[in-house]
């Protein structure tokens, strides 16, 4: 059976989750969740995943929402992307990092800076979110120096964790010419065979909604 991730293409955690699946070779289908129209504020969202977040993964009867639980569901069931056996400490390690330290501040300040009004866009938070993942960047970019993989000799879920919100183009602060080894390493993860930006990945982008 074809497992189902509900999300939508500007969200970066959903996109670890499709990347993860779509690396591994998992057998799995986009559902398009109109977030912006209030997609997950409905009850029938709710009912699904009370949290009313992307992701949610379903198959065979499953359901799990967090990234992180369905990356770490893919590496069980595939064996791969999940590190050496003596590596899983570590994966889990980075991912606990990316989750709190980079991705949860970076989705909140793409948010505040691209998909609010501009007249309510909050300029002191955005510059202490700013801040704060300067400090997260200048640690992974001094953690990747003389590393392809942010654990081990291969790609692993904590890349892809990682990963998750630095190639989208709208502007949050990040610029990969100011951190030379996360953007050889961002260069290794999308030469790997089956990336996708997370625009061809998942369903729904900005230039979609302004043509509606």
């Amino acid at each position: 059976m074809t497992a189902k991730l509900h999300c939508f293409g500007e969200s970066g955690n959903a996109y670890k989750a499709a990347l993860t699946l779509e690396l591994s070779g998992y057998d799995w289908e986009p559902v398009f969740v109109d977030f912006f129209n209030g997609a997950t504020r409905t009850p029938e969202f709710r009912k699904l995943n009370v949290m009313g977040e992307v992701p949610v993964f379903e198959e065979d009867g499953q359901t799990l929402s967090q990234s992180g639980a369905i990356m770490y569901h893919v590496v069980r069931r595939t064996g791969k992307l999940g590190g050496a056996p003596d590596e899983a400490d570590e994966v889990l390690r980075w991912v606990l990092w990316d989750n709190h330290k980079m991705s949860s501040q970076a989705g909140m300040t793409r948010f505040l800076m691209n998909f609010l009004p501009e007249y309510k866009r909050p300029k002191d938070v955005i510059a202490f979110m700013q801040a704060r993942l300067k400090n997260a960047y200048a640690a992974l970019d001094a953690h990747l120096k003389g590393r392809d993989w942010i654990v081990g000799g291969a790609p692993t879920i904590a890349d892809i964790s990682a990963c998750g919100y630095l190639y989208y183009p709208e502007p949050f602060g990040f610029d990969r010419k100011d951190w030379p080894e996360i953007d050889r390493w961002l260069a290794g993860i999308s030469a790997l065979p089956g990336w996708k930006h997370p625009y061809d990945l998942m369903p729904g982008n900005p230039s979609d909604r302004a043509a509606n």
